[in-house]
C-alpha cells in the first residue's frame, strides 16, 4: 500500500525548489489551530493555484465550444440547461410543487433538489437581466473559484503550499471536471465544505458551522460537513476533558454554537419537505425514492458492475469500474496512513459512502464523487515532490485529455 510519511523536520529537504510537508501533523483526531492569515496575504499565497485552475477551466470551455460547435450544438446550452440544471431553473422560476410522473409510476419531484442554487439564481434574476440559467452559470463560475481556493486553504494548511497548489489544479484536471462549470450545485457545495473544514480546522467554530448550515441547503451530502464538524467538536471536547486543564468558556461556548449552527441547514430543509408532502419528518426519502435514490449499502450498484461482465465488451468497463472503486478506496486509506485531521477523513468517508452505496443513477457517481477532493491530497503530495517542471507536464497532460473527454461527455446522451 502506497503511503505518505511525513519526515521529521531534521530530516526534511531543504534544497531549493524541494517540497517540504509540514512536521505539525498530529495524530487524525488532532486539530492544528494556528491563526490564518489575513485576507491579502491568503489570496497572494493562493494566485499561483487560483490562476492554474482558471487556466485549466478555460481550456476546457474551449475545448467544449469547439466540439459543440461541430455538432451544431450551443455550449452555452449544455452548461446550463440540460440534466439537473433545468429542474434547479424550474424550481427558481416556478417554486416547489412541480412533479414529472413516468410511464412505470415513478414520480420526479423538485423537493429533491435542494434550495440554495435556486435562491441564488433567483436573486442574480432580481437585480440583474439575467435569466435563471444565467444566474445558475453565474453561481457555478464564481462557486467554482471559491472552492478552489478553499480547497488551496486546506491542502496548504495542512501539508504546504505545493501541495496545496497540485491538490487545486488536480481537482481542476477531473475526468468530470467540466461539471464545475455548470449550472449544478457541486461547485456551490464544494466551496462551502472547503472553507467549513478551514474553518474548523483553524479553531473558527462558529464561521464552521455559518458555513455548515447553507452547505445543508445545497445537497443532501450536505450531513457530511455536519458529520466533520461534529466529529471533530467532540473529539475537541473529549481532548479537553482528557488534558485536566481549566476550560476556556468562551473558545467552548464558541465550538458548541457552531456545532449547533451546522446541521440547521440540512435538518431545515428535511423537515420542510417532510411537512410539505404531509409524510412525517422523514418524507424526503419517499422524494428520492421517487427517483429510485435511496441507501442499499452499495446493493444496486455491485449488482450493476457484476452485469457488465456477461460479455466481453461490457466487461472491460465492469473492470473499469471495479478498478475506480479500488483506486477511491486506496485514496482514502492513504489519507488515514498520511494522518490526514479527523474533519477531513469523517468529511470524505461520508461522501464518498453516499456516493458508492447509493442506489441513484450509476452514470452519476463520479459527479457525486467530486467533492471529496482530501481524496486527492495523497496524489497532490506526491506530485508536489516531484520537479517543478515534471508535475507541469503530469498536470498539463491530464488537462487535456480532461477537456477533450469532458467535450465529449457532455455532448452526449447520458446525464452527468
Amino acid at each position: 500500500m502506497w503511503r505518505t510519511p511525513l519526515p521529521p523536520p531534521s530530516t526534511t529537504p531543504r534544497a531549493a525548489g524541494r517540497f517540504r510537508p509540514r512536521s505539525i501533523i498530529g495524530p487524525v483526531t488532532d486539530l492544528e489551530t494556528r491563526a490564518a492569515p489575513s485576507r491579502a496575504g491568503a489570496l497572494h499565497r493562493a494566485a499561483p493555484a487560483l490562476l492554474g485552475y482558471a487556466a485549466v477551466r478555460v481550456l476546457g470551455l474551449v475545448a467544449l465550444a469547439l466540439w459543440s460547435a461541430a455538432r451544431d450544438k450551443s455550449a452555452y446550452t449544455l452548461l446550463t440547461a440540460r440534466w439537473d440544471a433545468l429542474w434547479y431553473t424550474r424550481v427558481a422560476e416556478l417554486g416547489y410543487g412541480y412533479e414529472v410522473r413516468l410511464a412505470n409510476g415513478d414520480v420526479h419531484s423538485n423537493l429533491a433538489f435542494f434550495p440554495l442554487l435556486p435562491w441564488l439564481e433567483r436573486l442574480v434574476a432580481a437585480v440583474s437581466p439575467l435569466s435563471y440559467a444565467d444566474g445558475g452559470f453565474l453561481v457555478a463560475l464564481g462557486a467554482s473559484v471559491a472552492a478552489a481556493w478553499g480547497i488551496f486553504a486546506v491542502a496548504d494548511h495542512v501539508y504546504g503550499r505545493r501541495a496545496g497548489v497540485c491538490a487545486v489544479l488536480l481537482w481542476a484536471v477531473l475526468p468530470v471536471g467540466i461539471v464545475q462549470s455548470m449550472a449544478y450545485s457541486e461547485s456551490l457545495f464544494t466551496a462551502l465544505a472547503a472553507w467549513s473544514l478551514y474553518a474548523v480546522l483553524t479553531g473558527r467554530w462558529v464561521t464552521a458551522g455559518m458555513l455548515a448550515l447553507p452547505a445543508g441547503l445545497t445537497r443532501p451530502v450536505g450531513i457530511a460537513v455536519v458529520a466533520a464538524v461534529w466529529a471533530a467538536g467532540i473529539a475537541s471536547f473529549a481532548r479537553e476533558r482528557r488534558s485536566g486543564d481549566a476550560p476556556d468558556v468562551g473558545s467552548r461556548t464558541r465550538r458548541a454554537l457552531g456545532m449547533l449552527l451546522a446541521p440547521l441547514g440540512t435538518a431545515g430543509y428535511v423537515l420542510w419537505v417532510g411537512h410539505h408532502t404531509g409524510k412525517g419528518p422523514l418524507g424526503y426519502l419517499d422524494v428520492q425514492a421517487g427517483w429510485r435514490n435511496g441507501f442499499d449499502g452499495g446493493y444496486a450498484f455491485a449488482r450493476f458492475v457484476a452485469e457488465k461482465f456477461t460479455s466481453f465488451p461490457s466487461a472491460l468497463a465492469g473492470a473499469g469500474l471495479i478498478a475506480g472503486v479500488v483506486s477511491v478506496v486506496w485514496l482514502y486509506v492513504a489519507g488515514v496512513r498520511g494522518r490526514q485531521p479527523l474533519p477531513l477523513l469523517v468529511y470524505t468517508g461520508v461522501v464518498t459512502a453516499l456516493a458508492l452505496c447509493a442506489s441513484s443513477y450509476f452514470g452519476s457517481k463520479p459527479r457525486l464523487l467530486m467533492p471529496a477532493f482530501p481524496l486527492l491530497l495523497p496524489l497532490a503530495l506526491a506530485l508536489a515532490r516531484l520537479r517543478i517542471r515534471r508535475s507541469a507536464l503530469v498536470l498539463g497532460s491530464v488537462a487535456v485529455a480532461s477537456a477533450v473527454y469532458g467535450a465529449f461527455w457532455l455532448n452526449g446522451s447520458g446525464p452527468p
